[in-house]
């Protein structure tokens, strides 16, 4: 039998200013970014709009990621949601290598960092998730494979059965409008697209119980696991995400 070779994986580099450190595959395109003064804090706008997830499902026992990148999203959950068991898949061996570069904390109890396919995992777990994150971009854009019906399909099997989905999608991507309407087939048109504050990303959230835009809407109110500086920092975003559900109800 002739022998395989392994997957050639993108080498990722490390840019450091002194005051932030950012991940990427190539020079114009940021991947992750970390302000290493406070290397919790979520430096990445949409990834502040990413954790608007706290407005529908505000105390998840599974949370799974599809992308590690520099970990911003790991690391912020892991500290915030003391009680919830968080699960990262990724695939490039080379990103999970710069985890401690990251400061993404170590496996634990709750805890882990999984080399794998995301796709794959997704067809072949057993855990039901009540929160799946998936934002996994690597240095040609979204993952074909990542961005099939099919996926999408696996990604609301693997979810529990109010569990919700959150999708990162470049808003000028040439396929954008194929990926909303392949996540709005998988969930019965139970999602609700939100624009970053940047307008570059936008965000879906997609729910396997019911529409998202079915959120009663009432005062913004902090979330009981985080701190009153995290809660600052969130509130624009989740405001934006509570006023889309309002335009749209």
């Amino acid at each position: 039998m002739p022998e395989v070779s392994p997957p050639r994986f993108p080498r990722p580099f490390v840019e450091d200013t002194g005051h932030t450190r950012a991940l990427h595959f190539a020079k114009d395109e940021v991947q992750s970014r970390m302000d290493v003064r406070d290397p919790y804090a979520l430096y990445l706008s949409y990834t502040r709009m990413m954790m608007g997830f706290l407005l529908f499902v505000p105390a998840p026992a599974e949370l799974g990621m599809i992308g590690l990148g520099g970990g911003s999203l790991a690391k912020f959950c892991h500290r915030y949601l003391p009680r919830t068991r968080i699960t990262v898949v990724e695939l490039n061996p080379y990103v999970i290598a710069l985890r401690d570069t990251f400061r993404v904390p170590p496996d634990d109890a709750r805890f882990a960092v999984l080399q794998a396919d995301g796709a794959a995992f997704l067809r072949a777990t057993s855990i039901r998730f009540d929160v799946l994150l998936v934002d996994a971009y690597d240095e040609t854009g979204l993952p074909e494979p990542l961005s099939t019906q099919r996926f999408f399909d696996d990604c609301r099997a693997a979810l529990s059965e109010d569990g919700m989905l959150v999708v990162n999608l470049h808003a000028d991507h040439p396929h954008h409008a194929v990926h909303v309407e392949r996540i709005r087939r998988s969930f019965d048109d139970a999602v609700l697209v939100v624009d970053d504050t940047s307008r570059d990303n936008r965000i879906v959230f997609a729910d396997r119980g019911r529409p998202p835009r079915e959120l009663r809407l009432g005062p913004l109110r902090r979330p009981v696991p985080l701190d009153e500086a995290s809660w600052r920092a969130l509130q624009p975003s989740f405001a934006r995400i509570l006023t889309t559900c309002k335009a749209q109800s």
